[in-house]
């Protein structure tokens, strides 16, 4: 299902040592998105994934998940979920509490943001210890909806965020 070509986007991500803090080797994403061809490498990929999903909604995570996600929501003629964190969602909601690679956090979901029965794909720049997908994912679940599967632009296998999603199909495009 995923494309083997070499990702030129790749290339262009910047690795940043010590940052948000000591010990975390931080992936960035903004050359990728400062590049046009670049960007639309990722997305073109990203939606060919998502399609073979079958998804009836997109749902991108805070922040940099919006970025890939809304897109591929464009270009597959569906509607767009926002997962964002606490407090920045205006109307009813609910709300999930996760663990991530360098403390804890808490998403919401707008509670018509997904009807029952549809299939959902997540979408974020970065698959790390998994707790922020899984934690869509639940919110999903609790809506009515089912995760069809879960995209990402770069994943850390190190740190085995897949496990925690192994009911789905995951995929990404770079793996450091």
């Amino acid at each position: 299902m995923e494309n083997s070509a070499p990702l030129r986007a790749e290339s262009l991500i910047r690795s940043i040592p010590d940052f948000p803090q000591k010990g975390v080797l931080f992936r960035d994403i903004t050359p990728v998105l400062a590049d046009a061809d670049a960007f639309r490498e990722v997305v073109d990929r990203l939606v060919a994934l998502a399609r073979q999903l079958r998804p009836d909604r997109i749902l991108g995570i805070e922040s940099r998940g919006f970025l890939m996600g809304a897109p591929i929501a464009l270009e597959l003629g569906l509607g767009f979920a926002l997962a964002r964190k606490e407090g920045k969602l205006p109307a009813d909601k609910i709300r999930e509490e996760y663990a991530l690679e360098y403390g804890t956090n808490v998403l919401e979901l707008h509670s018509d943001a997904v009807r029952p029965g549809e299939r959902v794909v997540v979408v974020d720049d970065l698959l790390a210890t998994g707790g922020t997908a899984a934690a869509a994912g639940r919110m999903v679940q609790r809506l009515g909806g089912t995760p069809a599967g879960f995209l990402f632009f770069i994943e850390l296998e190190f740190l085995k965020g897949r496990s925690r999603l192994e009911d789905y199909p995951v995929h990404s495009l770079v793996r450091f």
